[in-house]
């Protein structure tokens, strides 16, 4: 069309022009105007001129080379986040994406959320030739969870986006709810801990805790204390009663936890017990026979628990072959006490009487001594060791005493091992122990996998009693587990049947049911996790319908 203009009007008229695909891209126009006197035309293309002329009285021919004109088809095709969940106040990117590159001028693509709680821009425009564009929705911070649909419209096409928002969670777990501190005498002071663990996904904040009882005090941290989440935090009560009888309190714990119950009241008891004065009553041996050098295990034992200070207890032997220590004492509380007597080798039996002494008591213990071998002699204090139920990757490990028993040094030249997870450490071999001496060689056992497990240790020496000593070994590899436990809801309008418990790889957002039906326990045991990995859990109740709740918290756990 020719635009002319005259002081009057404008008007279009026709022109001939002629595009042609591959030369040419946009929009041309020709305006044609008067100036004193003059037709002129300007040629105008996408906004920029062209060439200036006369228009005369003939319509001017066009012609240009370029582009085809990008698809004007473009619609838009989804809308998707980095996520189907989001947590309070944070932030998640979007991404709207159309069927074909977006026109010359770019799409616009218009964006609507039906819950205040996450805000979206008004508007996105996807770029010209692109095929997406992202944006950025923000949530609120929120106590109870929410669902929020997006929706992204572009010309007649709408699109929406199902997103759940999670709930901004302050919990503190406080273990254990109750403390019973059992007989406590008189003016004597037993102390047991309280453990503060921030559960939720926010730092919570713990402020001064209050007491009640006679005879109960408590230490710890100072109060307000914030806890980030999965921080932890002990305190530590203390039962001191000053008369007997029995006793009773409450420790009140309060907090900002705005899921559970921001107050957890953990009860305390305990009776004041007559002060009793402990005397000995006892003196054992593991063995009332010895042959060669070696060492026995002994204990003294009272009649009543040691006063605050422990007890004293004097000891003797009346044979040099038998050294004892001079004293051993009874801790506070205890009963008993262990000690070790050393034996030399003899060269003629030898009855020897090991005695105990305290406040005026005395206990005595007869232990016969036997002559050893002539030569070289090796003795070990186990002929098999058991290691029981051992975690995978999580060693255990058991001592074996190496004891040269006859009248002349034994060399132990050679250790072997043989099963899966055994080693050792702790001697260096050969090795020579002289009379009397002896060595501790550790055995560790480490599990790689599950099942039993079955080795033998071999020492090859020049013992008199055979030139190779065999101890056989057993133990089992436990495969890994997690232990979770959670509160009950607090209050709830429906009956809870039970809970279903969820669990995802740490970084998926893929989440798996664990348990077939549904777990009406407070606390579960999964089984069949793998080491070196990071598991993280969620659990849902459920009423008497089937109709799940909510996740809780998310909680993470590495296995070792």
């Amino acid at each position: 069309m020719i635009l002319t203009h005259s002081p009057s009007n404008l008007r279009f008229v026709p022109f001939r022009g002629f595009l042609h695909p591959g030369r040419l891209a946009g929009k041309v126009y020709l305006f044609c105007f008067s100036l004193k006197r003059a037709r002129l035309f300007m040629l105008f293309y996408c906004g920029f001129p062209l060439a200036l002329s006369s228009c005369g009285g003939a319509v001017p021919h066009l012609g240009g080379t370029g582009t085809a004109s990008s698809d004007s088809s473009a619609a838009l095709s989804g809308l998707s986040c980095s996520s189907a969940s989001i947590t309070g106040g944070e932030s998640e990117t979007c991404t709207v994406t159309l069927t074909t590159g977006a026109p010359s001028d770019g799409l616009v693509v218009y964006f609507a959320s039906n819950n205040a709680t996450v805000s979206v821009p008004g508007a996105v425009t996807v770029a010209s030739g692109a095929v997406s564009a992202a944006f950025t929705v923000t949530s609120q911070w929120i106590t109870t969870p929410q669902a929020v649909t997006l929706t992204a419209s572009a010309g007649s096409v709408s699109k929406s986006y199902a997103l759940e928002v999670l709930a901004d969670t302050q919990l503190l777990s406080v273990t254990p709810t109750s403390l019973s501190f059992g007989n406590v005498q008189v003016n004597t002071t037993v102390t047991q801990s309280v453990t503060l663990t921030s559960t939720g996904n926010l730092p919570v904040t713990v402020y001064e805790p209050s007491l009640w009882g006679t005879g109960f005090t408590m230490s710890g941290p100072s109060f307000p204390l914030t806890l980030n989440p999965g921080q932890k935090a002990t305190l530590s009560v203390h039962f001191d009663p000053a008369t007997t009888g029995a006793a009773s309190g409450q420790l009140s714990i309060t907090s900002n936890d705005n899921w559970g119950n921001p107050t957890v009241v953990v009860s305390l008891s305990g009776t004041g017990a007559t002060a009793t004065t402990a005397e000995l009553s006892a003196l054992s041996c593991n063995s009332a026979s010895m042959t060669g050098s070696g060492s026995d295990a002994c204990k003294v034992t009272l009649d009543a628990a040691a006063p605050s200070g422990g007890l004293s207890v004097s000891l003797s032997s009346s044979n040099a072959a038998v050294k004892v220590p001079a004293t051993v004492t009874v801790a506070a509380n205890a009963t008993s006490a262990a000690f070790t007597a050393t034996v030399s080798s003899v060269t003629s039996a030898q009855a020897v009487t090991l005695t105990a002494s305290a406040g005026g008591i005395s206990e005595s213990f007869a232990l016969q001594l036997n002559v050893g071998a002539a030569g070289p002699t090796l003795s070990v204090n186990a002929s098999s060791i058991a290691f029981g139920s051992v975690g995978l990757n999580e060693p255990a490990t058991q001592p074996l005493v190496l004891t040269s028993s006859g009248s002349k040094p034994v060399t132990i030249s050679t250790a072997t091992l043989t099963g899966a997870g055994f080693t050792m450490s702790g001697v260096t071999f050969p090795v020579t122990l002289n009379p009397g001496q002896a060595a501790t060689l550790t055995v560790e056992f480490d599990p790689a996998t599950a099942g039993a497990v079955t080795g033998k240790l071999t020492l090859t020496s020049n013992s008199s009693t055979g030139s190779t000593t065999t101890i056989s070994l057993t133990g089992t590899g436990a495969a890994p587990q997690v232990d979770l436990v959670w509160n009950a809801p607090s209050s709830t309008s429906d009956p809870i049947a039970g809970y279903n418990i969820y669990r995802s790889t740490s970084g998926s957002s893929s989440y798996e049911l664990l348990n077939s039906s549904v777990d009406p326990k407070t606390s579960y045991v999964d089984t069949t996790v793998q080491t070196k990995l990071t598991y993280d859990y969620e659990v849902r109740s459920v009423d008497d319908s089937g109709v799940e709740s909510s996740p809780s918290n998310t909680t993470s756990v590495t296995v070792p």
